[in-house]
C-alpha cells in the first residue's frame, strides 16, 4: 500500500485536544492506514498557516469559519462536550457564586473564552459586569493553580492538561462546572480548509479512519485508553486517570466521529451571538462526517485492533 503524507496540526494542548491523535500515533493506526502523519504544534499558529493543515482543533475552525470566512469543515468529531472545567476556592460551590469574584479565564475572541462566556451567561452572570476576569494565556493553567493556592484569584477555568476534580479534592477547591454539562459544540476531531486539501483526498481520509479506530479504542479498551491518557495527566495517579475516564472520557467521545447536528446548530448560534457576527454557516455545512468505509478499498475492515 502506498504511504500518502499529511501535516496535522493541534492548536491546544491537553487530553481533549490530542488524545485521539495520540493513540492512533501510538497504536500505529496511521501507518496501517497508508498516511505517514507529521503531527504539528500549531497552538500560536495564525490561520492563513493553520489552512494548510489538517487541524484537530474543531472549535477554533469554527469561530475561524464565523469570524473571517475560512471555510472550514470538520470531518471527524471526537465529542461535542468541551471539556473545560470552573474551579473554586474553598467556600465557592457553584458559578452563581462567582459574582463579584476575580476568575482566570481565556481571552474572549478565543473558543474556550467564548463557551466560559456562554455558560456563565446561562448562570445568570454578566462576564463583563458581575465576574472579575483576568484573561492569561491558553494552558497556563499550572500558574492558575498557584494564584489560587496563594488567593490572588478566585477561581479559574481550566482545561484537560489535568483531572480537575482530583486536583480540587488534594487541594481541598470545587469543581464549579464542567463546561460540557452546560454547552455542547463540536471542538475536536479532523477539519480541513477545502481550498488547500480536499476533503476526499486519500491522505485525509487515511487519518479520519485511523482516528475513528482510536475512538473505538477509547469506548472499548479502558486499560489502553487508561494508559495513554497518563502521558498527559502528570501528577495525577493511575486511580485518578481512571475515574477522569470514566466521568468525562468514555461517556461522551462518539465512537464513529459522527456530529450531532442538531445540537451543532444550537452552539453555531450561541457563538455567534456571543462573538456579535452572523450565524453564516449550518451545522450540516460545517459537519460533513459522512462514513469513510467507503473511501478506500478497505483497511478499516483489513486491520483489527491489536491487543493492549
Amino acid at each position: 500500500m502506498s504511504m500518502h503524507t499529511i501535516d496535522l496540526a493541534y492548536v491546544g494542548r491537553g487530553l481533549h485536544e490530542e488524545l485521539a491523535a495520540y493513540i492512533a500515533d501510538q497504536q500505529d493506526y496511521y501507518a496501517e492506514e497508508g498516511v505517514h502523519v507529521a503531527l504539528r504544534d500549531g497552538c500560536t499558529w495564525d490561520v492563513e498557516r493553520l489552512r494548510r493543515c489538517a487541524i484537530i482543533g474543531l472549535g477554533r475552525a469554527l469561530l475561524s469559519r464565523l469570524t473571517d470566512g475560512t471555510p472550514w469543515v470538520a470531518l471527524s468529531v471526537n465529542t461535542q462536550r468541551p471539556l473545560f472545567w470552573f474551579l473554586g476556592r474553598p467556600g465557592l460551590t457553584s458559578l452563581a457564586d462567582l459574582a463579584g469574584r476575580r476568575l482566570a479565564v481565556h481571552a474572549p475572541h478565543t473558543p474556550p473564552g467564548a463557551f466560559a462566556r456562554i455558560v456563565l451567561r446561562k448562570a445568570g452572570l454578566d462576564p463583563d459586569r458581575d465576574v472579575k476576569t483576568i484573561v492569561r494565556s491558553p494552558g497556563d493553567y499550572r500558574m492558575d493553580l498557584r494564584r489560587l493556592n496563594d488567593g490572588s484569584i478566585d477561581a479559574a477555568y481550566v482545561g484537560s492538561t489535568m483531572a480537575p476534580e482530583a486536583v480540587a479534592a488534594e487541594h481541598g477547591w470545587n469543581v464549579l462546572a464542567w463546561v460540557g454539562d452546560h454547552f455542547r459544540i463540536p471542538t475536536v476531531g479532523v477539519a480541513v480548509d477545502p481550498t488547500y486539501i480536499r476533503p476526499d483526498d486519500p491522505a485525509v481520509q487515511a487519518v479520519v479512519r485511523a482516528h475513528r479506530r482510536a475512538l473505538q479504542v477509547i469506548h472499548d479498551d479502558p486499560d489502553t485508553t487508561v494508559r495513554h491518557m497518563q502521558t498527559f495527566l502528570g501528577g495525577q495517579t493511575p486511580e485518578e486517570a481512571r475515574a477522569h475516564y470514566e466521568t468525562f472520557i468514555a461517556p461522551y467521545f462518539a465512537t464513529g466521529g459522527q456530529a450531532d447536528l442538531a445540537d451543532c446548530d444550537k452552539a453555531i448560534t450561541a457563538v455567534a451571538a456571543e462573538l456579535g457576527v452572523p450565524v453564516g454557516v449550518t451545522a450540516a455545512e460545517f459537519c460533513q462526517t459522512a462514513d469513510t468505509t467507503a473511501w478506500a478499498s478497505g483497511p478499516v475492515e483489513r486491520h483489527r485492533r491489536r491487543p493492549s
